[in-house]
């Protein structure tokens, strides 16, 4: 006949007790680093975007009634990337040339303030203005502000490229 065997003395056993000790654990885990990271992303940025809110709220304001005015001329603004030379077009609401308007702008960069192009247009014929600009190449943002006899005033931002 055989033998018959023995049981051992038992070994560890997974009981409920054990199951919620790693569960409670496991979401302890997770909270904590979760509050760290929010701690940590709030120290470094408060989500604060200007120390001046209400002063750049007004400013937009000036800026959005500037455009309604504008808007209410009916003007026109195209512009141009010329060799050696940034040319504006500027046409009324009827499609005709505006002549007369003293027009200052400036060229920068489109990622960076580097290499800022203070420009001061001329009239070369009505409608048409030109300003020096020498040895550009790329991709280059233009702001221009235009003034007329009676202060009407137009703002034009366009991104131009050379070759």
């Amino acid at each position: 006949m055989s033998e018959l065997a023995v049981p051992s003395a038992p070994g560890f056993r997974l009981n409920g007790w054990h199951v919620l000790a790693m569960i409670v654990g496991f979401f302890a885990v997770v909270i904590t680093v979760d509050v760290s990271f929010a701690v940590m992303a709030y120290r470094t940025h408060p989500g604060e975007v200007s120390v001046t809110p209400y002063e750049d709220g007004l400013i937009y304001d000036r800026k959005i009634a500037q455009l309604k005015a504008q808007q209410a001329l009916g003007w026109q603004a195209a512009a141009e990337a010329a060799p050696a030379a940034v040319v504006v077009l500027m046409v009324d609401a009827a499609g005709r040339p505006i002549a007369g308007l003293s027009i200052t702008g400036k060229l920068e960069r489109p990622a960076t303030e580097a290499g800022r192009i203070v420009l001061k247009f001329r009239e070369t014929a009505p409608g048409r203005y030109q300003a020096a600009a020498r040895g550009l190449t790329g991709a280059w943002d233009l702001s221009a502000q235009a003034e007329g006899s009676a202060r009407a005033g137009f703002e034009l931002e366009r991104r131009l490229t050379w070759p």
